[in-house]
């Protein structure tokens, strides 16, 4: 499990929304605290007027003792928790991977918008390339108007997207364990589609007796999965187990469940390899980690 929360931050007050799930997550797992903030010299430069450039080291020396004045107030906000604070210089996303790779019990927790005092800098696209590039558990919450502080310690459930392969099974160890320590109740969901060449009988034509037979056929097929897995989630110890079959695209799917539950979190497998290079994700993934409004936890498959 986790012994770390890293915490990238960016002086906003939309990337501090991920502050509540953070000192939340600290507190029950329980786990210790970075706070970190990376001064972007190359992005600070650009935002300075050309003779102001000459004071270069003055600049970045005010930043860095501005953001750890900044950093020191935020510490404040986790009693009774380790936590830790630092400011480092060069790329954000680069930084954030290599600080979290050195202990893969790290889980990396930051929001998916908001725009720093330098102006220029994006954390939401630093949250991109972290979610590409890193190999550490990552939870992205994203930014909105509406600031929940009570965060995760207001959450209920964990909805878990299956397919039926090993790949998205890999991450109901974690969950499992999440739903333990959190008292969340953890919810299976498999969307499944009728492919588009059932539409069509074998000369061509539709078919709707045919078609109702194999969307039974799936539903059935679907829902004995999950009973599956509920039943040995619940032989294993876990109590509040429910699942969901629904027909659907898979990501259409799982924005709507988790959607109509603001108090859940979604747990899901990264597809691909990690590395220097890139994270690819799947189609999937990918989709609901752009367009979810609940915080969704990403693990990549070791």
């Amino acid at each position: 499990m986790y012994k770390k929360i890293l915490v990238p931050l960016d002086g906003s007050p939309s990337a501090e929304q991920v502050l509540p799930y953070a000192r939340a997550l600290a507190a029950k797992l329980p786990l210790t605290v970075e706070l970190l903030v990376v001064v972007d010299t190359v992005e600070l430069a650009r935002g300075l007027a050309t003779v102001e450039r000459f004071y270069m080291n003055t600049v970045v020396a005010d930043e860095t003792r501005r953001i750890g004045e900044y950093l020191a107030t935020v510490k404040k906000e986790f009693s009774d928790l380790t936590v830790t604070i630092a400011v480092a210089e060069g790329h954000a996303a680069e930084l954030i991977i290599a600080n979290a790779a050195a202990d893969k019990t790290t889980l990396i927790a930051m929001a998916t918008h908001g725009r720093s005092g330098l102006k220029r800098f994006l954390l939401g696209s630093v949250a991109e390339k972290v979610l590409r590039g890193a190999a550490n558990p990552l939870l992205l919450v994203r930014s909105s108007e509406e600031v929940n502080a009570a965060g995760a310690a207001l959450l209920r459930s964990i909805v878990v997207p299956l397919d039926g392969s090993e790949l998205a099974e890999s991450v109901l160890s974690t969950v499992v364990e999440l739903a333990h320590k959190l008292d969340l109740e953890i919810i299976l969901l498999r969307a499944y589609a009728v492919p588009y060449g059932a539409y069509t009988a074998g000369e061509g034509f539709y078919d709707p007796v045919n078609l109702e037979a194999f969307q039974a056929r799936l539903r059935q097929e679907s829902v004995d999965y999950l009973e599956r897995i509920t039943a040995e989630l619940k032989r294993k110890g876990s109590e509040k187990v429910s699942y969901v079959a629904r027909e659907g695209l898979g990501a259409d799917e799982i924005l709507k469940i988790a959607g109509a539950m603001p108090v859940s979190m979604i747990a899901m497998c990264s597809h691909g390899y990690s590395g220097v290079k890139r994270w690819v994700l799947g189609s999937v993934t990918e989709t609901v980690v752009h367009h979810s409004h609940n915080p969704v936890l990403v693990l990549r498959a070791g």
